[in-house]
């Protein structure tokens, strides 16, 4: 493990090759799981505001599940979640051909809101725990993920390169340099 700042983060994340493959994957992280995407208390309060520009990209199961359960729930461990559709995709989903995407992201692309979506989602595969004094940053290897394992270790792209913009949207662009420079120095110590 490094520290970066107020993060510790496992080796995985500056070790292991990653590249998203939506043509594989389909999009399974949308989908796959036991809960809905983890949310910061802030990140509620911005789903409610924006679902009025977010609802026309949805479906309309999407559109039902939020209108039943809420714009958030809190699950089994007491996190803070997106709703599900029928306990399997995010309520928040929309569809191009047969790959599951963010409706929060399209309606973002298309600069209907300035909210991208939510940060646990854009850091995906990286799964961090916040506690009072640090975070832990780690990697969440997961079978869906087989296909971006494989594209990421073709391009040669480590984990941590690959979610450069949304490990610079959560602690910023100076704590990245670090990690950076961190990085490189765990390559010329092996």
């Amino acid at each position: 493990m490094i520290q970066v700042g107020r993060a510790i983060l496992s080796l995985d994340v500056i070790e292991k090759q990653f590249v998203c493959d939506l043509e594989s994957c389909k999009g399974a992280c949308c989908v796959e799981g036991d809960s809905g995407a983890p949310l910061s208390e802030s990140e509620t309060q911005i789903l409610e505001t924006i679902f009025p520009s977010v609802k026309p990209y949805m479906t309309e199961k999407g559109i039902q599940a939020v209108e039943e359960q809420g714009f958030y729930i809190i699950d089994n461990d007491g996190d803070l979640v997106t709703p599900l559709i029928d306990n399997k995709e995010c309520a928040y989903v929309t569809y191009n051909e047969q790959i599951t995407l963010c409706a929060i992201e399209k309606a973002f692309f298309d600069k209907k809101i300035e909210f991208r979506k939510p940060i646990s989602c854009h850091l995906y595969p990286i799964r961090i725990t916040e506690y009072s004094e640090l975070d832990a940053v780690n990697y969440d290897k997961q079978n869906i993920c087989k296909a971006a394992c494989t594209l990421g270790r073709k391009l040669k792209v480590p984990v941590f390169q690959f979610l450069k913009d949304p490990l610079i949207r959560k602690y910023g662009e100076d704590w990245y340099k670090e990690l950076e420079i961190a990085a490189q120095l765990l390559k010329v110590d092996k």
